[in-house]
């Protein structure tokens, strides 16, 4: 997307931070001190390179200036308060891995949920993404590099900002601090052309658990050529587990000698929602205000999604009466910030119908994930979602390939390929495994404009095969007001026609089917081998029953139709858990299938079927 002015707030050396942040609350820095002076308890004879005088400083400044965080709760609640720092093995940095991101616990004060990622952590991981990054672009050693930082809404933001910054500086990179901002948009400031605030940036971390409860947090990390996959995350969670466990004396001397990078605070959701305005309006010919009169409503869960109403919406011209939970609010008082939560979509359907807006729009935390609700109340997520962005991709590209996860519908394909005119190519669960199976296959010559998942993400080629909720709302829009340009009325059912003869199942089902890791059938064996062989015996089962049929040509566990249905069994990308997604077009047909399910698996003595038992008695 183009780039427009940005507003530097703040630009200054370590040192100058140090000084100039010496007026902000004492009590905040108080606590902080007593908290840190705690942390810097013998550790087998080793201090940590973690500089806390500077990483309280830090976290008093970022605590007033984000404008969201009130009381100094972050400096008083957060993890470094209650962790010590200790010597970690390998394992236990790896085990933060989750696919492409990194996530862990925060927050201390849920039973059963330790602190996994504390400060000094989250400064090794900054550090080893630092040298990872260097090692990529391998250009002149003497030009300085730098890494955006943004955060959504967590309690312990603050907090792994700080550290991270800290872990950067360290490293020689100078830092901008964005505050509270979108997935999408961290991404897109290693692509923005602004020398004034200091883009592209090398790199960007966006410090966020996406719609996970208040004392998870983690991080996501991009470059300009999109987020890190798998084995980038592994590599540099390696290098931080070396880095923090190699912690020297001399290396505190040499951060505290680190004065020549830069922080700069730079308001670059303005940058990023301008973008945004630009592409609507575009889209209904260069028109200042072509929502105006539409009364569009928008749910932030109290997540970082609040600036689409005032940064989006507004200049649009739509009236946003109505909208709702848009202060940032770590806790997530109201609902999961979720558009896969039933309690989430119900809240923005609601508001759609009591305030008889045209039009509903709910994000996840970090605005990654996004979907939308009709002026009727009907949602448009999920299957539907990707039936209306399909459309609009097909009338501007016809027969292109859609790409998906493995759990959108039979009758989705049948949308896309006999309605559309499109192919539709299911792939596997993760989005970012469909974003990069899309770009594969533009790779060899089959042209792809969309990747997403039933979860919300959505990616366009359009948009530099970006996951980005506000972007695909944005879509959306641009129907809406090209429509309305071009004289034709009826709001949002511009919309919903689009999804007009999409097969829907009557019954909808997901089960999750655990494994018991330390149970005696695993025999010393993984969950991940366990569940293979569940698998395999369950292909095997429908390989010889003629009322089944195996999809021809699946990426991910065991497919099959039967019975006016099909039922999906995969193993889950991170967790000893077996998904099972079943849909039907009666009770009766649901039972059928996951009895199929059930006779198959039923002497895997590790497997809990309780959920799969419930599912058929209530029947």
């Amino acid at each position: 997307m183009a780039a427009v002015s940005g507003k530097i707030f703040q630009n200054v050396s370590v040192a100058q931070y140090s000084k100039q942040n010496s007026q902000f609350h004492p009590q905040c820095r108080r606590d902080s001190f007593t908290s840190n002076l705690r942390s810097l308890l013998p550790l087998k004879g080793r201090k940590p390179a973690w500089n806390r005088t500077l990483a309280m400083q830090l976290r008093t400044s970022s605590i007033y200036q984000n404008g969201f965080v009130s009381g100094g709760s972050i400096c008083c609640n957060a993890a470094s308060s209650s962790t010590e720092v200790r010597p970690l093995e390998k394992s236990d940095f790896l085990k933060l891995q989750n696919g492409s991101d990194i996530r862990g616990v925060a927050v201390a004060g849920v039973d059963g949920e330790p602190v996994t990622l504390t400060e000094p952590i989250s400064e090794a991981i900054a550090s080893a993404f630092a040298a990872w990054l260097s090692d990529k672009k391998k250009g002149d050693a003497s030009m300085a590099m730098s890494v955006s930082i943004g955060h959504d809404s967590r309690i312990s933001a603050s907090m792994l900002q700080d550290a991270v910054s800290q872990g950067l500086m360290s490293a020689g990179i100078d830092v901008l601090h964005f505050g509270l901002a979108s997935t999408p948009a961290m991404f897109n400031s290693t692509l923005t052309r602004n020398e004034e605030v200091g883009c592209p940036a090398d790199g960007a971390i966006m410090i966020t658990a996406s719609h996970l409860p208040y004392n998870r947090n983690g991080f996501k990390f991009f470059t300009n050529a999109g987020g890190l996959g798998k084995a980038d995350i592994k590599d540099i969670l390696e290098r931080a587990s070396d880095i923090y466990n190699k912690i020297t004396d001399e290396g505190l001397r040499d951060l505290q000698g680190t004065s020549s990078v830069s922080v700069k605070k730079v308001d670059y959701m303005a940058i990023y929602a301008s973008d945004l305005v630009h592409a609507v309006r575009k889209a209904a010919g260069n028109i200042e205000k072509p929502l105006e009169g539409f009364h569009i409503v928008v749910d932030a869960g109290n997540g970082a999604g609040g600036f689409f109403v005032d940064k989006v919406l507004g200049p649009l011209g739509a009236v946003t009466s109505g909208s709702q939970f848009l202060e940032p609010d770590g806790m997530f008082p109201n609902h999961i910030p979720n558009p896969e939560d039933k309690a989430a979509m119900t809240a923005i359907t609601q508001a759609v119908l009591n305030n008889k807006a045209d039009f509903g729009i709910i994000f996840d935390t970090d605005v990654d994930r996004s979907a939308a609700v009709d002026s009727t109340g009907r949602e448009l997520n999920r299957n539907r979602l990707i039936a209306l962005i399909s459309a609009i991709i097909l009338e501007e590209h016809p027969g292109t390939t859609i790409v998906t996860d493995s759990v959108t519908s039979d009758g989705l394909t049948l949308f896309i390929e006999k309605k559309l005119g499109g192919k539709h190519h299911r792939f596997k669960r993760g989005y970012k495994n469909v974003i990069d199976e899309a770009i594969r296959l533009n790779s060899i010559g089959e042209e792809s404009h969309l990747a997403i998942e039933t979860s919300g993400h959505g990616a366009l080629k359009e948009n530099n095969w970006l996951d980005d909720g506000a972007y695909l709302m944005v879509k959306l829009l641009n129907k809406l007001a090209s429509a309305r340009a071009s004289g034709i009325k009826g709001g949002s059912k511009v919309l919903t026609d689009l999804v007009e003869g999409l097969q829907e199942a009557a019954v909808t089902v997901e089960l999750r089917l655990k494994i018991d890791q330390n149970h005696a059938d695993l025999k010393g064996g993984s969950f991940r081998d366990y569940g293979e062989a569940v698998l395999k015996h369950l292909e095997n089962v429908v390989d010889s029953d003629l009322k089944l049929v195996k999809a021809p040509i699946n990426y991910e566990g065991v497919r099959v139709s039967g019975f006016g249905g099909w039922f999906l069994l995969r193993l889950s990308l991170h967790d000893p858990v077996l998904p099972l997604n079943i849909e039907a077009p009666s009770n009766d047909e649901a039972v059928k299938l996951a009895l199929v399910v059930h006779e198959a698996v039923r002497g895997f003595s590790a497997l809990d079927m309780s959920s799969l038992d419930k599912l058929i008695h209530r029947n």
